[in-house]
């Protein structure tokens, strides 16, 4: 019994059902293991959904960490890599993911089950430098210290709530979004937002709006 065995045969009843396990003691009896076995490694099934977001979250490290060059990258580098890495880790396991974060409208209301993809994410992105130009007021410059993890996690969401409703082939479309989204956060951190913001305003008004 291991916590990734948990993981798939969660993943797959969701998936066979339409709908995420309604208990524990059915969870343990489709599967014939104890309800003990079940709370060595997760007290509640809603846990399960937790650790399998951030299982992928670690995943997508994990294949970062094999790429030789990724730690020469400055910190824009690094987060463009993070996210076409882990897209293609929620690729893998769209189905899944749909019916997870789907299963509650509006999505993403129930945050919850990325509580731990948040908590490592933001470990994250303090890990890595934060780049700020040199020309930032100080005062400025404390503010986006302050604020820099979680403004990043609201833009995670957003990128995943528009790969959500990507219905575009290879979903090219939500590699440009990561793309013009990125560079506008970065130029909204150097304070010279107005050309990537704008193109990326525009990109966002014609896929969401403008249909």
């Amino acid at each position: 019994m291991t916590k990734e065995k948990i993981f798939e045969w969660y993943m797959n009843d969701s998936l066979e059902n339409n709908q995420t396990p309604s208990s524990v003691y059915l969870f343990c009896k489709n599967h014939e293991i104890e309800e003990t076995e079940f709370y060595k490694f997760f007290g509640s099934l809603d846990n399960i959904e937790k650790h399998i977001f951030a299982n992928m979250f670690d995943h997508t490290l994990e294949v970062l960490s094999e790429d030789p060059n990724y730690v020469t990258y400055d910190f824009k580098s690094k987060l463009l890599a993070f996210y076409f890495t882990f897209f293609e880790v929620l690729k893998a396991n769209r189905s899944f993911v749909m019916l997870s974060i789907n299963s509650d409208k509006p999505s993403l209301k129930n945050l919850t089950k990325l509580g731990l993809l948040r908590e490592n994410f933001k470990k994250y992105i303090s890990s890595i430098d934060h780049e700020i130009t040199e020309k930032t007021p100080e005062k400025l410059k404390k503010a986006q210290e302050k604020n820099i993890e979680e403004s990043f996690w609201i833009q995670l969401l957003i990128t995943l709530k528009f790969w959500l409703d990507d219905d575009s082939a290879g979903f090219e479309k939500t590699d440009i979004f990561i793309e013009k989204s990125v560079n506008a956060g970065f130029e909204l951190l150097n304070t010279n937002p107005l050309e990537n913001t704008i193109d990326f305003g525009k990109f966002l008004f014609k896929e969401r709006f403008n249909d």
